[in-house]
């Protein structure tokens, strides 16, 4: 059985005040890289809690990476007031900045489900990031967002029974991207990937794997 990781609550500041943070490091050596997970919609409940967002962060540090999750503006005990994605984003980089300044030029990972999802493929192509993981990312909101395609190893997963994302829509989207993600399909998946974690869990630690 793998040991839990180290954690540390900790606030950044943030364009709109303190954001709320999770940072979760290996038990023993040196970090591998870090990561920067963005978690779903503030308004339909999202937070750093969320069991994909949770899931993402383990997985990272599974294998040798310190990972942050943070709730952004508006949610838990982050200042602010939600801002239409645009604030978020403002957020996601102000964490990715954070993770730069304490990791010395580790190499650095986003990764982010739904609404997260898309804001860390936003930030991804802003940043230089080293690789991205996207778990049912919002397509529309990507779309309207997005300034640059990321330019780094980039995995998509979707269920495809996603009855929020439709995976016919995620499928054409990958399809005009040139060079294009990684997409994974689960079979007999919802939005949520209720009962799916571990495979979601083996999916992303394969890809990491893979391209780290």
């Amino acid at each position: 059985m793998s040991k839990l990781p180290r954690s540390e609550n900790l606030f950044i500041d943030g364009p709109a005040g303190r954001l709320e943070a999770l940072l979760e490091s290996p038990q023993e050596g040196q970090a591998a890289g870090v990561a920067v997970i963005c978690h779903p919609h503030p308004e339909h409940g999202g937070t750093m809690q969320n069991k994909v967002a949770h899931t993402l962060a383990r997985s990272f540090v599974a294998k040798g990476f310190c990972a942050l999750r943070f709730n952004f503006r508006g949610v838990g005990q982050s200042d602010g007031v939600f801002d239409e994605g645009e604030g978020e984003f403002e957020d996601a980089m102000t964490a990715v900045q954070a993770m730069k300044d304490r990791s010395g030029g580790s190499p650095l990972w986003l990764a982010g489900f739904s609404f997260g999802a898309a804001i860390a493929i936003r930030a991804a192509g802003e940043t230089g990031a080293n690789g991205l993981v996207s778990v049912a990312p919002a397509i529309s909101r990507v779309s309207r967002q997005a300034r640059t395609q990321p330019d780094c190893p980039w995995l998509i997963i979707q269920g495809d029974q996603d009855d929020l994302v439709a995976v016919g829509d995620t499928i054409a989207w990958v399809n005009d991207l040139e060079p294009g993600p990684e997409l994974k399909i689960f079979p007999a998946t919802d939005h949520f990937f209720h009962g799916k974690l571990v495979e979601l869990r083996k999916a992303v630690e394969e890809f990491i794997d893979e391209h780290h």
